[in-house]
């Protein structure tokens, strides 16, 4: 990926090349957040793919969720990438837990907790991300009734 930086020509050469080099590094790393938090995702939909303990619908339903959610956590990585990796975290751990097939609802309700955490604060700036997320918390808990 090549980055273009002509509004910065006017600084001395030296500090020009500098300052693409550090560009093209860090558009790398957000490169490599967002691709591993899409492979989480992907992860998590094969999980819940392979449930034989959920239904077609929920099945369905949770896909399109977390399709929805690829998107509004690879938006929120390009600000926030600690805490788009949590929130991706916690949705594969509450998935696995509320998709096991001995369901322990301690850890099911722990796993939940943490991902309700994980969007504390984004309420006002990604009010998509934070439905996105209640949704899927939401269907994971109702999962174990």
């Amino acid at each position: 990926m090549r980055l273009n930086f002509s509004q910065y020509q006017g600084a001395p050469r030296r500090n020009f090349k500098q300052f693409c080099v550090l560009a093209e590094f860090t558009a790398m790393v957000n490169l490599g957040a967002e691709t591993m938090i899409e492979k989480t995702i992907g992860e998590i939909e094969a999980k819940i793919r392979g449930a034989n303990a959920v239904s077609e619908e929920r099945k369905r339903e949770l896909i399109e969720l977390l399709g929805q959610l690829k998107s509004e956590v690879g938006t929120l990585a390009k600000t926030h990438e600690e805490q788009a990796r949590s929130i991706a975290g916690f949705t594969q751990v509450s998935a696995h837990e509320a998709t096991r097939s001995e369901l322990n609802p301690e850890l099911r309700d722990l796993s939940l907790q943490g991902l309700r955490s994980s969007v504390d604060g984004f309420e006002k700036s990604h009010p998509k991300l934070v439905e996105i997320v209640n949704a899927i918390n939401n269907t994971l808990s109702n999962l174990g009734i």
